[in-house]
C-alpha cells in the first residue's frame, strides 16, 4: 500500500497550495497530491472567461509547470477519485480499489456543479463550466452552435453569456430570481450587469424557470415553466456547486453543507483538515458567521493556515474574503460579504461605468463591490476589515478618497 505522510486529495487551487505551503515551510516528509482530473494543477477562474474565449491557452493557466512538483518531490497521482475515507486506519480508498495510506490527511475536492433535475437534463450540448474538460467540449461544439441558453444569472453564467456574445453566438440568460446575481450583490450592481449584457445583444429573462430541455440525442431548446419554448444549440448551467465531502460525512465528520473545520481547518475527524469551496467555516466577516467561501483567496488563504498547523506553526483563519469577475471589459472586484446588510451607498456614476456599491451593517461597511473602480476596492479593504462606521454621505462623495475615511 502507498503512502504519504500528507496526503492532499484534490489538486485545485486549495491542494496546490497546500503543497506548496508545506515545502516553503520546510516540511521533509512525504506529499501526495491526488485529483480526479489528468492535468497538472491549474487554475480555474478563467475557465469562463479567458480560456473560453480562445485568449489564454491552457499552459497559462498551469498553477506551476511539471519540473516544480518534481522538483519539491511533490507525487501527483492524477486521474484518481478518493470515494471512501478510513479514519482509524489513516487511509483512503479510490474508485479503482487502490488504497492509500497517510499520515495526515487535507480534503481539498471543493465541490460538483449542480445539473438539471428537470426532463432532458442529461441531453448531450448541456455543460457546466469546473473543469478543463467541461470547457473544451464546449469548445469543441461551438462551430455548431447558434444559440445559446444560459440556465442560471450567477458569475459563471454572466462570464459565459459575455464569452459567447463576444463570439458571435446569439445569448439568453435565464434566471428564476427578479435579478442576476441576486445571492451575492445588490440591486443596484444586478441591474448595472443586466443592462450591460444586453447592450452586447444577450437577451436576459428574470423569474422564469425551466421545465424541460427539449431534444432528442441533444439539445434543441429549453421549455420554460409557462409552457414557451427557446430554441437552442447548446446550454449552460450555472446554478451553484455542493460540496464534495460525502466520504467524510460517511466516515462521521461533522458538517452538512460542507464539512465542519475550526480555525486551523481541522475537522472533527483525527488528523484530517479541510480548505477550499469544500471546508464549513467561522467567519467574522459572514452575517451568520459560518460560511463556505468558493474563492481562490480562501483557497489559498485556507491551504497555508492548514500547512503551517501541521508544521506546529501558530496559524489561524482570519482573511477578509475577496472576490472578482471580468464581463467584456469590466473588471467586478468584491471585499467582504455583502450578506445581512441593511444599507447600500452608491459611489460614482454607474453610467460612466466606473462605480462602488458599498454594505453597511448597522452602520459599519461590511462589504465593497467595485466595477472598474480599483482604487476604491484597494483602499475599501481597511473598511471592512476595521467594520468602520463612517457616515454614509461621505461614502457616496466619490471626491473623498476612500482611505481618508478608514
Amino acid at each position: 500500500m502507498m503512502r504519504c505522510d500528507v496526503l492532499i486529495v484534490g489538486a485545485g487551487h486549495a491542494g496546490a497550495q497546500a503543497a506548496i505551503a508545506l515545502r516553503q515551510h520546510k516540511f521533509e516528509g512525504s506529499i501526495g497530491l491526488l485529483g480526479d482530473e489528468p492535468d497538472l494543477p491549474y487554475e480555474r477562474p478563467p475557465l469562463s472567461k479567458e480560456y473560453l474565449a480562445g485568449d489564454k491557452p491552457f499552459e497559462r493557466l498551469l498553477i506551476r509547470n511539471a519540473a516544480f512538483w518534481d522538483e519539491r518531490a511533490v507525487t501527483l497521482l492524477p486521474g484518481r477519485t478518493a470515494l471512501r475515507v478510513d479514519p482509524a486506519g489513516h487511509a483512503i480508498v479510490t474508485a479503482v480499489g487502490e488504497t492509500i495510506g497517510y499520515g495526515t490527511l487535507i480534503w481539498a475536492t471543493g465541490g460538483k456543479p449542480r445539473r438539471l433535475a428537470c426532463a432532458g437534463g442529461d441531453l448531450a450540448g448541456i455543460h457546466t463550466v469546473r473543469t478543463r474538460a467541461d470547457v473544451d467540449r464546449m469548445i469543441a461544439e461551438l462551430p455548431e452552435v447558434r444559440r445559446v441558453a444560459v440556465i442560471g444569472g450567477g458569475y459563471i453564467g454572466l462570464e459565459a453569456a459575455a464569452v459567447l456574445a463576444k463570439l458571435g453566438r446569439q445569448v439568453t440568460v435565464l434566471e428564476a430570481q427578479d435579478r442576476v446575481l441576486a445571492r451575492v450583490a445588490g440591486e443596484p450592481l444586478s441591474r448595472f450587469f443586466e443592462e450591460e449584457h444586453r447592450a452586447h445583444g444577450v437577451e436576459v429573462r428574470l423569474g422564469v424557470t425551466v421545465e424541460a430541455i427539449l431534444g432528442e440525442d441533444r439539445v434543441t431548446g429549453v421549455r420554460l415553466a409557462d409552457g414557451e419554448t427557446l430554441s437552442a444549440e447548446m446550454a449552460i448551467v450555472g446554478i451553484g456547486i455542493d460540496p464534495a465531502v460525502a466520504p467524510l460525512l460517511d466516515a462521521g465528520a461533522n458538517g452538512g453543507n460542507g464539512v465542519l473545520v475550526d480555525a486551523q481547518c481541522r475537522t472533527s475527524l483525527p488528523d484530517i483538515f479541510a480548505v477550499g469551496d469544500c471546508a464549513l467555516h467561522a467567519n467574522r466577516f459572514a452575517e451568520d458567521r459560518c460560511v463556505r467561501l468558493e474563492s481562490v483567496q480562501n483557497a489559498n488563504d485556507q491551504a497555508t493556515v492548514a500547512a503551517k498547523t501541521i508544521l506546529g506553526i501558530d496559524a489561524a483563519y482570519d482573511a477578509v474574503p475577496w472576490f472578482w469577475s471580468n464581463q467584456y471589459d469590466l473588471k467586478l472586484q468584491t471585499v467582504g460579504i455583502s450578506a445581512g446588510h441593511d444599507e447600500m451607498v452608491l459611489r460614482g456614476d454607474p453610467a460612466g461605468r466606473s462605480f462602488s456599491l458599498l454594505y453597511l451593517r448597522a452602520g459599519r461597511v461590511i462589504a465593497l463591490d467595485c466595477v472598474n473602480a480599483i482604487k476604491d476596492y484597494v483602499q475599501g479593504r481597511k473598511l471592512v476589515v476595521e467594520a468602520a462606521a463612517v457616515d454614509p454621505a461621505r461614502l457616496a462623495d466619490a471626491a473623498t478618497p476612500l482611505k481618508d475615511l478608514a
